[in-house]
C-alpha cells in the first residue's frame, strides 16, 4: 500500500517526522478517502505494536495527534475513534480520547 507522508510517519511511529509535517501545515485530518484518518491509523498501529511485541499499550502517537488538533469526535460510518479503540482492545486510547475536551468554536 502507498501511504501519504503523514500516514507513513504514523505507520512508522516517527514522531519527529510527524511533527515536522504538522508544523509545516500538513492536514492533521488527512485520510485515505475512506475515513482512515491519521488518528484512526495511530490507534491501529499502537494496537498492532502491542500484539506483535507483547509490550504494554502506549498512546504517544494518538496523544500527539490529539494535541495537534485531530478530531476525536469525527466518526466513520457512525463509529467514533474511542468506540473503535475500545472495541479493539486499546482501552488506553479510548480513555484518553474520552477525556479529551471538545474544541471550542
Amino acid at each position: 500500500m502507498s501511504w501519504s507522508p503523514g500516514h507513513l510517519a504514523v505507520e512508522q511511529e516517527d514522531l519527529p517526522r510527524l511533527r515536522e509535517l504538522l508544523d509545516g501545515g500538513y492536514d492533521v485530518e488527512d485520510d485515505c478517502g475512506d475515513g482512515w484518518t491519521l488518528l484512526r491509523h495511530a490507534i491501529d498501529v499502537e494496537i498492532d505494536g502491542h500484539f506483535q511485541s507483547g509490550e504494554p499499550l502506549h498512546v504517544d502517537v494518538t496523544a500527539f495527534l490529539l494535541a495537534h488538533g485531530a478530531d476525536p469526535f469525527r466518526d466513520t460510518d457512525g463509529v467514533l475513534p474511542a468506540t473503535e479503540a475500545e472495541a479493539r482492545g486499546h482501552w488506553l486510547a479510548a480513555e484518553l480520547i474520552r477525556a479529551w475536551p471538545p474544541r471550542r468554536p
